[in-house]
């Protein structure tokens, strides 16, 4: 069984930076791409971010390029977050999942049976 533990959020001010971590264990982490994806209030989950096998590739979506750097450490089986210049708009709920597909294609919510309980981030304006 497969099991997700995200950590790392709090409350920040917009401008305001924080990393999250995620701790999956259950699967050899190394054969697995990773990706974070959040819920903000009221709305639909979504996919933020994915790194491969070896964190050689990464996808972002648009709103979060340039200011979300996801990362991995297969030592350690965790992957990573940074968020910095955060905007209220980035509130929301984060979780890590993983898979074995193409980065583009881990955007697609259907394709996760399990997810962790997440770690919120609040960004005040």
């Amino acid at each position: 069984q497969v099991q997700l533990v995200e950590s790392g959020g709090g409350l920040v001010q917009a401008g305001g930076s924080l990393r999250l971590s995620c701790a999956a264990s259950g699967r050899t982490f190394s054969n697995y791409a990773m990706g974070w994806f959040r819920q903000a209030p009221g709305k639909e989950r979504e996919f933020v971010a994915a790194i491969s096998r070896s964190g050689g590739s990464t996808y972002y979506v648009d709103s979060v390029k340039g200011r979300f750097t996801i990362s991995r450490d297969n030592a350690k089986n965790t992957a990573y977050l940074q968020m910095n210049s955060l905007k209220p708009e980035d509130t929301a709920v984060y979780y890590c999942n993983l898979a074995q597909l193409p980065l583009a294609t881990m955007k697609d919510l259907n394709l996760y049976h399990y997810w962790g309980q997440g770690t919120r981030v609040t960004v005040s304006s």
